[in-house]
């Protein structure tokens, strides 16, 4: 995980603004560095490194002395990256995976560099002889990206995380900042004096498509089995590029067992010497803890157990909140065990590098309310919606709750080749069957004895229920605290005070007023609260739907 943090055209003491960069520190714990650039002295790259791949030579704004003119700056990681410059005999100076990129948009532009990229990212490409600037972001939105442009001014800023631009409100106070959207490749054009212009936005990338470039493994011919197995596994072999040591987190639940089960047996075969070191979370005897044990010890992994208690969880709901930029209930339910199972990786391990489990139940129905789907077609429809907005969920939570504490977390089920293979299969096979939810998935494994049998089969169950005791969940404990720090005069006020996702709980209305402190007047950051389709409910917590198994 890496910071980036840029601005263009300032009028401004460019000085003074680059405090602004140091508001991502923890993205790049191990090295800084900020520049100015020749001939555009308004203009400045700041840049947070965490070192996992080439350790001398990797660091950023990247420049080669093939295209002196391109500067480079990315967050994310680049899989195939040796197969490119093997498939176009690109002559690279290092051994960084993001060298690529130059090479990539020298030979075909920044469309066509982010076409062929596998992999996770965002970036800026700065050109100097053709004075534009380019900024590309991944399909699934794995890796984070914010912008702020001001016409009038020719003024663009473009950070990793929104908190690096809040600053910029000193310049104009009513000064935009918007996600950049995934999938996509926007256009600045500078002129002498470093103002930017707005250009275009392509989209480079649709969830579903299958990828352009070349991929080493494939789907099997008419059989979905095998199939998902070797796109899978493929897809966690990738992941083990690394110079710096590689864990798993691992709930007990079939997502991050698999990719644990995966990357344990990958691990042997490519000869990674090191235990491998899997992490667990959750209150007392939780389901999740007790899972995790169990996959853990089949596993034969150095299995690390972090026992947290309702106050550790309660003290640290605004440093979740700040670090997440988000007000989303559930998603501040479920950051708060990652947040803190990140702070003891970093504090206790050496591991910086961390496979998970995200994305699969947005790609694979897995979530309990796809029981309800009135059709294979609404199910396909919506599984499309969740992975558009999974950058504005699920993987915010795992990219801010991790890169807090200096970590770098990797997605094997949002791989582009695995997600494209799944989607294209018909609807009616993806939905859940027999009362099973990610049926296809489950099946692929069954009887490889890659795990128990109860945990490949094991129910689907939300990471912050997980964690927590089946008679008290999380969600219950917050509730009951927070009911306390919040008035019932506030509530009823909220309406007014809050008309875009107005918060109807005391939880809600904490969570709203939190997130204000920080980021003020920056609600339209989410488009809504995240919520079960197809029922009747007032809470996302799956432990409130009726389909809820209590075992």
């Amino acid at each position: 995980m890496c910071g980036i943090w840029a601005i263009f055209g300032s009028d401004d003491d460019v000085a003074m603004q680059c405090n602004a960069a140091h508001k991502i520190t923890h993205r790049g714990p191990d090295a800084f560095r900020l520049e100015t650039i020749h001939h555009f002295p308004n203009c400045a790259l700041g840049f947070h490194r965490l070192a996992i791949v080439d350790d001398l030579a990797g660091m950023q704004p990247m420049r080669v002395f093939k295209y002196p003119h391109i500067w480079l700056m990315y967050n994310g990681e680049i899989y195939n990256h040796k197969l490119l410059e093997e498939q176009f005999n690109f002559d690279t100076s290092t051994a960084c995976d993001g060298e690529v990129i130059i090479h990539l948009y020298a030979k075909g532009g920044a469309e066509y560099a982010a076409k062929h990229l596998d992999g996770v990212f965002c970036f800026v490409i700065l050109d100097t002889a053709e004075r534009r600037v380019y900024v590309g972001r991944d399909t699934f939105g794995v890796r984070p990206g914010f912008k702020s442009y001001i016409e009038q001014k020719g003024f663009l800023a473009v950070c990793s995380e929104a908190k690096g631009l809040m600053p910029l409100q000193q310049i104009d106070n009513n000064v935009q900042i918007t996600i950049f959207p995934p999938g996509h490749v926007e256009t600045y054009s500078l002129d002498l004096s470093g103002r930017a212009t707005y250009v275009n936005t392509t989209r480079f990338h649709k969830i579903g498509e299958p990828p352009v470039y070349k991929t080493l493994v494939n789907p099997v011919d008419d059989d979905v089995d095998e199939s998902i197995r070797v796109l899978l596994d493929a897809a966690v072999h990738k992941r083990t590029m690394a110079e710096r040591r590689i864990g798993c987190l691992l709930s007990g639940g079939l997502d991050s067992s698999l990719v644990a089960a995966l990357f344990v047996r990958k691990a042997k075969e490519i000869g990674i010497k090191y235990p491998i070191q899997t992490f667990s979370i959750g209150m007392e005897n939780s389901p999740d803890l007790l899972a995790a044990r169990k996959v853990a010890k089949h596993l034969g992994t150095e299995h690390h157990e972090v026992v947290m208690t309702p106050d550790e969880g309660i003290e640290s709901l605004k440093s979740v909140i700040f670090h997440l930029e988000s007000y989303d209930i559930t998603t501040i339910r479920a950051s708060v065990a990652m947040y803190l199972l990140s702070k003891y990786i970093n504090e206790k391990t050496d591991t910086r590098v961390i496979l998970s489990g995200e994305g699969a139940d947005e790609v694979m129905q897995g979530y309990i309310y796809f029981h309800k789907a009135p059709s294979p077609s609404e199910a396909d429809t919506e599984s499309l919606r969740l992975c558009r907005d999974l950058y504005m969920y699920d993987v915010l939570r795992g990219d801010r709750s991790t890169a807090a504490w200096g970590l770098e977390i990797r997605v094997p089920f949002l791989d582009h080749r695995l997600t494209s293979y799944f989607l294209s299969l018909p609807p009616e096979v993806r939905q859940p069957r027999d009362g099973i939810e990610k049926y296809l998935l489950r099946a692929a494994f069954d009887k490889t004895g890659l795990l128990p049998n109860d945990i490949l089969w094991r129910p689907k169950e939300a990471f912050s229920d997980g964690l927590s005791s089946v008679k008290r969940s999380w969600y219950e404990i917050l509730q009951d605290h927070l009911c306390d720090q919040i008035n019932e005069g506030e509530l009823e006020e909220a309406s007014s005070k809050y008309p875009h996702n107005t918060p109807l709980t005391k939880e809600a209305l904490y969570f709203r007023k939190v997130f204000e402190s920080f980021y003020p007047g920056r609600a339209d950051w989410i488009p809504y609260f995240w919520m079960p389709r197809w029922t009747v409910a007032s809470d996302p917590s799956a432990r409130t739907l009726k389909y809820y198994k209590n075992e």
